[in-house]
């Protein structure tokens, strides 16, 4: 069992083994098992990872929560997974409280506070674990997270996956080993949220490899290399808006550090800036690894430092097992250097399915290979390079963001005709939102009242930073808005489109 480290305090591998078997029996006492659905609605810490650890032994999928949702944002997942269960973090339950059902049994965890617990549905998660009376349970077959991402149409899809067979799991535990560098042993620090796939599966990764993990509620560029240094950090998860803020510090800070401890450094969710990348290998040697993948899809190709320098604007080479195929409209392959729709067939890879979406699942696959919606092409040698997306979906600081979502509940603004949202490039965050709003005559909306109304109904990350005002927003013959030439004027000179 692996070491943790958060707040400065250290969970030895005896003593988190102890609170995993307990929340094993707390699970099971609360009538939890094979296939039901836990829902986790935490911060950074034990808690989550040991919950995490726990619904995997009882054979349960567990489904990490963005903190930042509110109330309906949240009661859809809850609504649409089946979830049996929610651990919520008791400082964000006064605030998320109305979107459980009165059905659903809740359970806090964290520092409770001022919290009213006084529903006895309201349990506490450290007194139910540690009350909880060992039980002999069962084997199970391990499953995975349910993760929910977004279409087109915004509304989030759970994504159920099969349970792997012995090939199948050993096949993920090789790609693991590529794409995250996961060994036994390994020195790791984490300090993305666990409510996304990638730092997830990270997580996982380190606690089943026997691992030391520094978890971090949060990303602070100095810490992290006083943390990399503190604990001989082998191994982490970084994205490239926190590339782009480590570079920023000053040259006394960055040079303060010892960093020669580091091995691997993983990076996933958005496409990382080729000068980016290389101030970053110059910085800390060839240990940066970029890889490309989906929730639904797993790691799909990985990029080495060493390929980066030859190849920039790459996202690598396919992984073993993955092949990859470039596809024009009519669905035939595309010659080398020539760009179309990405597919991908992930051999060895345990299927998925979407929650209540049969015809979205459907709709991604051709000929057993399928599609995230993205167009790229391939090199003379193989390699993977991302042009566009054919979705509207933005990556802001390696968040997914759906466009679609925002735009349904701003034409319920008062005054809103219509509106389209995007994402424009931002020397941070890769993207950010802009959203170009058409108010009804007389309406007298500003971008601060937009911005403002939108805040009280959606996490503020989907809140756009940008806000324009139009008489009128261009069209295509159908009627539909023409969102490229409302984009494009944002991305002229910039060489990426995504």
């Amino acid at each position: 069992m692996t070491t943790v480290m958060f707040r400065g305090q250290r969970i030895e591998p005896d003593v988190f083994e102890q609170r995993v078997q307990r929340s094993v029996n707390a699970l099971r006492t609360l009538g939890l098992g094979d296939g039901d659905v836990v829902a986790l609605m935490l911060h950074n810490g034990p808690d989550l990872l040991e919950l995490m650890l726990a619904a995997r032994a009882i054979g349960a999928y567990w489904c990490p929560i963005n903190w930042h949702f509110k109330v309906e944002e949240l009661r859809h997942i809850l609504d649409d997974s089946g979830a049996r269960l929610l651990v919520v973090d008791a400082a964000l339950w006064p605030a998320v409280s109305a979107a459980a059902a009165p059905s659903l049994p809740v359970v806090l965890a964290g520092d409770a506070g001022d919290t009213d617990v006084s529903n006895p549905a309201q349990l506490r998660w450290t007194m139910l674990r540690d009350a909880a009376a060992p039980r002999v349970n069962p084997p199970t077959t391990p499953r995975s997270a349910m993760l929910y991402t977004s279409g087109t149409t915004g509304q989030p899809k759970g994504i159920r996956r099969e349970p792997a067979t012995a090939q199948q799991a050993a096949h993920t535990d090789d790609r693991l080993r590529r794409v995250i560098g996961s060994e036994p042993g390994m020195r790791a620090l984490l300090n993305a949220p666990m409510y996304h796939s990638a730092p997830n599966s990270f997580a996982m990764a380190v606690a089943l490899n026997d691992g030391l993990l520094v978890l971090e509620e949060r990303f602070d560029a100095e810490a992290t290399l006083a943390l990399i240094e503190q604990h001989a950090i082998t191994h982490a998860y970084l994205v490239p808006t926190m590339y782009v803020r480590l570079l920023r510090l000053p040259e006394s800070i960055r040079l303060r550090h010892d960093l020669s401890s580091l091995r691997f450094i993983s990076s996933t969710g958005s496409p990382c800036p080729p000068a980016v990348k290389q101030a970053m290998i110059e910085w800390w040697g060839p240990v940066i690894h970029e890889a490309y993948g989906s929730s639904e899809l797993s790691y799909m190709t990985l990029l080495t430092s060493e390929q980066a320098l030859r190849k920039p604007g790459s996202a690598g080479l396919a992984l073993p097992g993955v092949e990859l195929r470039i596809l024009g409209d009519d669905g035939n392959p595309k010659p080398r250097g020539e760009a179309g729709m990405i597919y991908v067939k992930p051999n060895l890879l345990a299927d998925f399915s979407y929650n209540h979406g049969d015809a979205a699942r459907r709709a991604m696959e051709r000929d057993g290979y399928l599609t995230m919606g993205d167009v790229g092409y391939l090199d003379d040698d193989g390699f993977l390079f991302i042009v566009d997306r054919a979705a509207d979906m933005v990556i802001s600081g390696g968040v997914n963001i759906y466009p679609a979502e925002i735009e349904a509940v701003l034409q319920l603004m008062p005054g809103v005709a219509d509106c389209a949202v995007f994402g424009i490039p931002d020397p941070e965050f890769g993207e950010r939102l802009c959203a170009a709003v058409m108010p009804v005559a007389g309406a007298g909306l500003d971008a601060a009242t937009v911005q403002a109304w939108l805040r009280e109904r959606l996490a503020g990350y989907k809140v756009p930073a940008v806000v324009s005002l139009h008489h009128e927003l261009p069209r295509e013959d159908t009627g539909k808005i023409f969102k490229r030439r409302l984009r494009e004027p944002y991305w002229q000179g910039v060489e990426r489109r995504i």
